[in-house]
Formats: structure tokens, C-alpha cells, sequence
């Protein structure tokens, strides 16, 4: 769920952290295949995200990741099956 500033505050008493300048969290999502890795890098450029680095090709594991509007970090993920089984 996603909610506006304010009406966050409404789940806790902490105070909440200004993502554009410190770290909160970290969220992966494990893709399908590099292709879905790479078309929801693009989809999230084109909508305004800050894409700070290349992507990470090891071969089995590939993953990119990007900033968005808020500065939380979203990591995509794609890990060849045949590896893990």
C-alpha cells in the first residue's frame, strides 16, 4: 500500500526519514525473465525515476534498480532456475 506523507503518520509515532537523503529500506522484486527486468527499468524511467547505476550481469543473476520519486530504492531481479535446483 502506498500512502501520502501525512496520512502515514497515522501508523506510527516515529518520525519519518526523508528518503531523497537517507536510506529507509530497500524492496526487490524477483522478475520473470532480463527482458521484464529491463522493460520495467525503462517503464520506470519514462515515469521519472533516477537510475544510478548499470545493471548487474552474473551470468545465473541479473538485476538493475532504480530510485523513485520518493528516493526509495527498488531492486528487479532475474535468477536462471536451473542454478537453484
Amino acid at each position: 500500500m502506498l500512502l501520502s506523507e501525512n496520512h502515514f503518520k497515522n501508523f506510527t509515532d516515529k518520525s519519518i526519514c526523508d528518503s531523497k537523503t537517507s536510506a529507509e529500506s530497500l524492496l526487490c522484486i524477483t522478475c520473470e525473465s532480463r527482458e521484464e527486468v529491463d522493460s520495467l527499468i525503462s517503464k520506470a524511467k519514462s515515469l521519472g525515476a533516477k537510475v544510478s547505476r548499470e545493471p548487474q550481469d552474473n551470468n545465473f543473476m541479473y538485476g538493475h534498480g532504480f530510485e523513485d520519486l520518493d528516493g526509495h530504492t527498488w531492486e528487479l531481479l532475474f535468477m536462471e532456475q536451473s542454478v537453484n535446483q
